[in-house]
């Protein structure tokens, strides 16, 4: 073997436990069990919170394709950086926007949701294909879902860390009892700790930063061909014919296309109920230190699915699988639609783990079904359809959240407002189920 074989070797190996890191520090965001409550206690409205929620589905959508298309042309590596130097920035605007800052604080919090956005975009498809790409230069793309395996399993763990972390330097009662007992007598309030969680999330971006740094850009650009892309756009080819092709590739994919849309629609419904999660947990009457451990249970659930999610795509069918994840989600809704006092919290495991599994096995089918040429730009075009899926969605919740509010307080606006996220879903699931109708192999068809 000589030099530049092991180099390649060892790179592939170094990219798969950078990446594995890199997904750990880019998610697991200490805000997110107190993600509602900490925008609404900063001092914005529900509406205004699910309005700067669309504007970062927005941003996704008109960074996800452009960095997708710039990652398959100039390589992988500078997409995720630039991903992890806007997490910095966006950690950065949350930690000086004023508290109940009227138009600056609605400023400072609509360039957060972009920047976190555009992020988002950046880093969607480009870490996954560099490390693909990496172990495919080496003849090792069967070990893909072993990568994926690791990175719900690692995310999970980390999940549970800042979901704990996260919730506790939250609550001003706890942090006034922990200084307290290391002999500190402050006296905190909300006002005090908001912004616990960000700073925390200051320094984890800083490292996400130092993790991307350390990727090595793969030479592969020309692995598997999917049938229906015998002849991939080469460097010559320009951005738009890269976009056109691989559009149309996924257009002429049943499976591709099915995946993503069936994708989007789960996705969208059941990210929006996790975004507004802290506030239903106040609608059920929970108490607030107990919002970090119910996220720290949610992040545990990927060490659990990650085996599950793995042998569902061997052994089950496309639509079989999307069925299950369907059905949990729909059940999670149901319930939480119901908002009983306590014991409602049992619907929220349905959903976070549906939404670990539909990540899964969305990427293993797409990262299966195309070639290296255009793997990027497809994974971008999954991105830019979740994230149109979530805007759109967010857009309609807001419109749903005004005309129920009627004169009430915004938790009461919220609390009606979650019998809609079922139906909606239901309604969904008849238009794929028409729309994919004739494909008939999806029921039997495994990747």
């Amino acid at each position: 073997m000589t030099e530049e074989m092991r180099n390649r070797l060892s790179d592939a190996d170094r990219n798969w436990r950078r990446f594995v890191l890199f997904r750990v520090l880019f998610n697991s965001r200490f805000y997110y069990p107190v993600l509602a409550v900490l925008f609404l206690d900063l001092g914005l409205s529900a509406s205004e919170y699910t309005l700067l929620n669309f504007a970062w589905a927005l941003a996704i959508v008109f960074t996800d394709l452009p960095a997708g298309v710039l990652a398959d042309r100039i390589g992988r590596k500078p997409l995720v950086v630039a991903a992890a130097t806007f997490m910095v920035l966006e950690m950065v605007l949350l930690s000086v926007a004023p508290r109940h800052g009227g138009i600056t604080l609605l400023l400072c919090c609509l360039a957060n949701r972009v920047l976190s956005g555009m992020a988002e975009g950046m880093a969607s498809g480009a870490d996954e294909a560099l490390v693909f790409d990496s172990l495919a230069e080496r003849g090792r793309s069967g070990e893909w879902p072993r990568v994926l395996d690791q990175v719900m399993r690692w995310q999970g763990a980390g999940m549970v860390i800042a979901m704990l972390v996260g919730g506790a330097v939250y609550d001003p009662v706890f942090m006034g009892r922990l200084l307290s007992f290391f002999g500190a007598n402050f006296h905190l309030t909300q006002g005090s700790t908001v912004r616990f969680p960000i700073y925390l999330n200051l320094v984890t971006a800083l490292a996400t930063l130092g993790t991307a740094l350390g990727l090595r850009e793969p030479a592969l650009r020309a692995t598997r061909v999917a049938p229906e892309n015998k002849d991939p756009g080469g460097p010559e080819a320009t951005a738009w014919h890269l976009v056109v092709k691989a559009g149309a590739w996924i257009v002429k994919t049943p499976t591709a296309l099915f995946v993503i849309m069936g994708g989007v629609l789960i996705d969208s419904v059941a990210r929006l109920f996790l975004t507004f999660s802290s506030s239903y947990f106040r609608i059920i009457a929970l108490p607030e230190a107990t919002y970090g451990m119910i996220g720290a249970v949610l992040g545990g659930l990927g060490l659990v699915i990650a085996p599950i999610a793995r042998r569902m795509v061997a052994t089950h069918s496309v639509a079989g699988n999307y069925a299950v994840i369907g059905a949990a989600v729909l059940l999670g809704l149901a319930g939480a639609a119901c908002r009983w006092t306590y014991w409602g919290v049992i619907f929220i495991l349905p959903l976070g783990a549906a939404m670990m599994a539909l990540g899964y096995i969305v990427s293993y089918y797409l990262n299966a079904l195309v070639d290296s040429s255009h793997r990027a730009t497809v994974l971008s075009f999954k991105g830019v359809a979740f994230n149109l899926g979530y805007g759109f969605i967010s857009l309609v919740f807001a419109l749903v959240l005004r005309a129920v509010r009627d004169g009430g307080s915004t938790q009461d606006a919220v609390a009606r407002s979650l019998v809609f996220l079922p139906v909606w879903l239901l309604f969904g699931f008849f238009i794929c189920a028409f729309c994919f109708r004739r494909q008939r192999h999806l029921l039997t068809v495994s990747i």
